[in-house]
């Protein structure tokens, strides 16, 4: 395979990976405060990365990366996690995951102004297609009916493109799974400061549910899913692998019904068909 394709096929492992994360949030801020959560993956997620680090012997980033990684780490580490957190307990997990759906324009977006990537004009309009429709979902379902959660989650895909897009130009140089565990690692005494301080006074109240949650965030959605997903947008291009996102709403949205027996209804899977078809329109025009 061409490093294109690679590049792709990595990407697509990385969304299939990331799909379950609202839905895990979702379990487990039931029983966990959000803040905790956030910071409990981030530490969890951090020990590992360190762990693989020192027995890989992996050369430390170079002074001039540092700024990178702390975006990365802003991002992706902090960012996306606490809004989506906090957002989610505003509203369900499949009204969230159609936000999902704004992620690959605000990648593409911050790839043209981080990554110097000039994707063709075509390609903007069918991104631009994808996101409107995300929008107008949100607003026929009456966002006046969680507010706060669609502003959250709006701030988050922000934070989270940028960390993507951030993420995916360093991962040309320093590698993808390097990149994500250095930015765990740098924001470890944090994450790990604040998880001790906001941690539960008794876990006797924890359901197994919540604790099943933390450990896929911790496992999957922190590190697992950025080694595909930061190889995939070196290797393929931000703006054009980060199209790939668009797929995620339509297998979030599948695991929110089958795993929390959530309702998705017509208009749900009417919005998450049209944006997935904006894929190969994008892909297209992506170069």
């Amino acid at each position: 395979m061409d490093k294109t394709t690679t590049g792709w096929l990595s990407g697509f492992l990385g969304v299939l990976i990331f799909s379950g994360s609202l839905p895990a949030t979702r379990v487990a801020v039931a029983d966990f405060d959000p803040v905790f959560l956030t910071a409990a993956r981030g530490t969890i997620a951090g020990l590992i990365a360190l762990a693989l680090l020192v027995a890989l012997r992996e050369r430390r980033p170079g002074r001039d990366d540092l700024v990178s990684l702390a975006i990365v780490s802003l991002g992706v580490v902090v960012g996306f996690p606490l809004l989506t957190a906090i957002a989610l307990q505003h509203m369900t997990s499949a009204h969230s995951i159609v936000f999902i759906g704004l992620l690959p324009l605000a990648t593409a977006i911050f790839g043209v102004l981080r990554g110097g990537e000039r994707p063709r004009p075509a390609f903007w309009a069918f991104s631009c297609l994808g996101s409107a429709l995300v929008v107008g979902f949100a607003i026929s379902q009456g966002v006046s009916a969680a507010p706060l959660g669609d502003a959250l989650m709006l701030a988050a895909i922000i934070v989270c493109g940028l960390g993507y897009a951030e993420g995916g130009r360093l991962s040309r140089k320093l590698g993808g799974w390097q990149v994500i565990s250095w930015a765990l690692v740098l924001s470890l005494p944090v994450m790990a400061l604040v998880a001790l301080l906001t941690s539960p006074a008794t876990l006797a109240g924890i359901g197994g549910p919540a604790w099943i949650g933390l450990a896929y965030v911790s496992l999957f959605s922190m590190l697992i899913g950025f080694v595909f997903w930061y190889r995939g947008l070196a290797l393929g291009g931000i703006a054009a692998v980060g199209q790939l996102q668009l797929l995620q709403p339509f297998f979030g949205l599948a695991l929110a019904a089958l795993l929390l027996h959530e309702e998705v209804n017509a208009a749900m899977i009417v919005v998450t068909v049209a944006i997935v078809a904006c894929v190969a329109g994008a892909r297209k025009f992506a170069r």
